[in-house]
C-alpha cells in the first residue's frame, strides 16, 4: 500500500511532455524516501499497527516542521504479514527507488537483508531488535541496533529481578527462571546473555520455546505450574502475549514474577486481560507511554489536527506508537547527520546516510528541541559502538496504565561486550570478513 506518492493529473500536449517530465523527475529527487516495512494483517497486526502509525506520523510531523533543512521526506509502505520471505521481498521491491535506511521491524528480516546490505549499501536500522552481536560497528558496517539490543533487555531484566530480591545480581544464586520464547530467531536472541548471567550467578534456567503464532501455551505453563520458577521472563510479540498473561491467571502463576521483553509490554497485549494483568512488568526501550511529551503533543497539533493522522488519536503517546515515532526519529536524525557532513539541503544517498548513522551525537538539548524531553537518554553512535546507548527502564501495569516503576537501568558493558565482540568475531570468520580499519571508519 502507498502511503505517499506524487501525483500529476493534467493534459500534457505533445511537445511540452518532455520538460514536465523534467520538472517532475526533478521534484522527486529533491525528496528523501524512506521505505516502511509493515505488518498491518496478521496475527502480529495488533502490536505492528501502532509501530508503522507512529512511524508515518512522525515522518509527517517533520515534513510538518519543514523537512530535514528543507528538504522533504518521502515514503512508501509494504505489508509483510512479519512474514521473512514476504519482508525481503518489500525490500527489493522498495530499495532501489533510492532507500535511506530500512527498518526490517522483524529480526528474522534482520538476517536476512543484513547479508544484502553490504551490496547495496543500505543500513539496516534495528532500533531495539535485530541481532544483538551487530553493536559492533567494526564487523556490521551496515548495521544500527540503535539505543538496545535484545542482551541489554535481558541484562536489565535481569538486574530487575535482583532489586526485587533484595540486592545486587548475588541474590540470583538459587533462583529458578523460566525463559517462555518465541520460537525464532527473534525469542532465541536473549539465551546467550541469559545463559551467561546465569554461568555467572548460579540460578536455573529453563527453556521454553513457544510455537508461532503462540496462541497454543497450555503445555509450556503446565510445565511452569509443575516447575514452579521464581521468575518468568516472557520474550514474546504479538497474540502470544497476551495469550502467556492470560495462561498465568489462569494457572495462578504471580504476574507480578512476569517481566517481558519491550516487546511485551504496551496496551495491546494487557488491555483485553485489564485487572488480570495487573502487576506485570516488562522492560521499556528508554520509553514508555508518553501522552504528556512534547512530539505528542506538536504530533497532535500539526499533524492530526490537520486530518493527516494515520491511525486513531487516541493511541497517539502510547507505548508501540511511541516505539514507532522513535525508530523515525533516530533514523532521520542519521539522515541530518549526514547532512552536515556532505551538504545542507541536499537528498543523501544510503551510503552517506551510514555514515550519519555512525556518527550519531543526541545531546539531551537535542533530543529536548526534537520534543523528547523525558522520553530518552542521549545517545552517540561511533565506528566500534552502533548502539551507542544501553539504558532502560522497567514499566508496571496497573490494570489501566502503565507506570514505570524503577529507576534507569544501565546494562553492564563487562559482561555484554565480551559476547558482543566473541559473537561478531565468530560471524566475522564465517563470512569471511575483515573487521573493519581505523582508515575505513574515517570514510
Amino acid at each position: 500500500m502507498k502511503v505517499k506518492a506524487l501525483a500529476i493529473a493534467v493534459t500534457l500536449a505533445a511537445t511540452g511532455a518532455a520538460s514536465l517530465f523534467s520538472s517532475a523527475a526533478l521534484a522527486q529527487a529533491k525528496e528523501q524516501f524512506i521505505p516502511v516495512l509493515s505488518y498491518r494483517t496478521g496475527p502480529y497486526a495488533p502490536n505492528g499497527t501502532p509501530w508503522a502509525n507512529g512511524y508515518i506520523d512522525y515522518m509527517k510531523l517533520v515534513n510538518a516542521r519543514g523537512g530535514i533543512n528543507g528538504v522533504k521526506l518521502a515514503w512508501e509502505e509494504c505489508e509483510t504479514g512479519y512474514d521473512t520471505a514476504r519482508s525481503v521481498e518489500c525490500y527489493e521491491r522498495l530499495k532501489g527507488k533510492g532507500a535511506s535506511f530500512v527498518q526490517p521491524l522483524s529480526t528474522g528480516a534482520t538476517f536476512a537483508i543484513t547479508e544484502k546490505a553490504p551490496v547495496d549499501k543500505i543500513p539496516v536500522v534495528t532500533i531495539g531488535y535485530g541481532r544483538s552481536e551487530s553493536a559492533d560497528g567494526t564487523v556490521f558496517k551496515w548495521n544500527f541496533p540503535i539505543a538496545g539490543t535484545y542482551w541489554v533487555a535481558s541484562d536489565a531484566i535481569l538486574q530487575a529481578i535482583a532489586k526485587k530480591e533484595g540486592g545486587g545480581m548475588d541474590k540470583l544464586k538459587g533462583k529458578k527462571i523460566a525463559l517462555v520464547y518465541h520460537d525464532s530467531p527473534f525469542g532465541k536472541e536473549p539465551i546467550p546473555l541469559m545463559q551467561e548471567r546465569a554461568r555467572m550467578h548460579g540460578y536455573d534456567l529453563q527453556l521454553l520455546p513457544v510455537a508461532h503464532p503462540g496462541v497454543e501455551q497450555k503445555s509450556t505453563w503446565l510445565q511452569i505450574r509443575q516447575a514452579r520458577p521464581d521468575y518468568v521472563v516472557l520474550w514474546g510479540w504479538g497474540i502470544m502475549n497476551t495469550t502467556a498473561i492470560k495462561e498465568a491467571q489462569a494457572t495462578g502463576y504471580p504476574r507480578e514474577k512476569m517481566y517481558g521483553v519491550w516487546w511485551a509490554g504496551a496496551e495491546p497485549d494487557v488491555k483485553d486481560v485489564a485487572d488480570g494483568a495487573k502487576g506485570y512488568n516488562a522492560v521499556t526501550m528508554q520509553h514508555g507511554a508518553e501522552p504528556q511529551s512534547k512530539v505528542v503533543k506538536d504530533i497532535l497539533a500539526m499533524v492530526h489536527e490537520k486530518g493527516q493522522g494515520t491511525g486513531p488519536k487516541d493511541e497517539v503517546g502510547q507505548v508501540l506508537y511511541m516505539r514507532g515515532a522513535m525508530s523515525a526519529m533516530l533514523g532521520i536524525e542519521g539522515i541530518r547527520a549526514a547532512q552536515e557532513r556532505f551538504g545542507k539541503g541536499k537528498v543523501m544517498t544510503g551510503e552517506q546516510v551510514r555514515w550519519g548513522l555512525e556518527n550519531l551525537n543526541l545531546t539531551q538539548p537535542k533530543l529536548d528541541a526534537l520534543g523528547f524531553a523525558g522520553v530518552m537518554r542521549p545517545i552517540s553512535t561511533s565506528c566500534a559502538d552502533h548502539m551507542g546507548a544501553a539504558w532502560a527502564r522497567i514499566h508496571t501495569w496497573d490494570g489501566k496504565q502503565w507506570k514505570f516503576t524503577s529507576d534507569w537501568l544501565q546494562a553492564d558493558d563487562q559482561v555484554i561486550k565480551p559476547l558482543v565482540k566473541s559473537t561478531a568475531a565468530k560471524y566475522a570468520a564465517e563470512k569471511k570478513l575483515e573487521p573493519r580499519t581505523p582508515a575505513d571508519c574515517q570514510s
